[in-house]
């Protein structure tokens, strides 16, 4: 095996940012189904909705030398995607590399793994989305395996760099930005006529008639 580093990475449109942000990410999950990340892959630290570019780095279980290296060729609007290939028990990211991730203009960090020193991450306002956290960190042992910008697996979804992620509170979808993109009439027309479904709920309608749950019920011919 040798390290691959792959420099070039798809632009994410500014105006595909914007338009993305304006909608809760729980409402994309009506209406695709891939890109959704592991739900034990949670947020550690951060607030608010966000929306970046995938920076996609693949390590070999205790070595961070090529995370390291990503911190210097990170840009504005990145996340940092980190593959640790299954392992669970060394964070690759703590207060040093979350530092430099922020100094990058990068707005959050992803790991498919555990992080560590969360006063450090919460004070750099990076949003943090891990498995958990640990203690046990890993080294720089310059093992010749691993890459930079390669596809990866985060959450046990394919993430390919160039990739949109969108995280909140609630967990993080990794997506081809076409595919967000397809989803977003939808997804705007929904977040924009929920007040409206809101009101008639508080009003005494009943959801399964506003939804059409009660009318595809008829039609499957079930008894009560």
């Amino acid at each position: 095996m040798s390290i691959i580093i792959n420099k070039d990475l798809p632009e994410l449109p500014k105006e595909l940012v914007d338009v993305i942000s304006a909608i809760e990410p729980p409402t994309f999950g009506h209406f695709l189904e891939e890109g959704f990340c592991d739900p034990a892959i949670s947020r550690r630290t951060g607030t608010g909705v966000l929306v970046g570019r995938a920076f996609t780095v693949r390590t070999t279980a205790t070595d961070s030398t090529l995370v390291h290296k990503a911190t210097s060729l990170l840009s504005p609007g990145d996340v940092l995607i980190v593959d640790t290939g299954g392992d669970v028990r060394h964070a690759p990211v703590g207060g040093v590399v979350g530092h430099a991730v922020a100094v990058s203009g990068a707005l959050g960090v992803v790991v498919d793994g555990v992080c560590t020193d969360l006063a450090a991450l919460h004070s750099s306002g990076l949003s943090v989305y891990s498995r958990g956290t640990s203690v046990l960190t890993t080294k720089l042992h310059g093992i010749n395996a691993g890459g930079i910008n390669v596809p990866v697996v985060c959450g046990d979804v394919v993430v390919r760099p160039g990739d949109v992620v969108i995280g909140d509170e609630n967990g993080l979808i990794i997506a081809d930005p076409a595919a967000v993109q397809s989803a977003l009439p939808a997804a705007r027309a929904s977040d924009d006529n929920e007040p409206e479904l809101l009101r008639r709920i508080d009003n005494g309608e009943a959801l399964p008639q506003l939804s059409k749950a009660d009318a595809l019920l008829a039609e499957l011919s079930v008894s009560s």
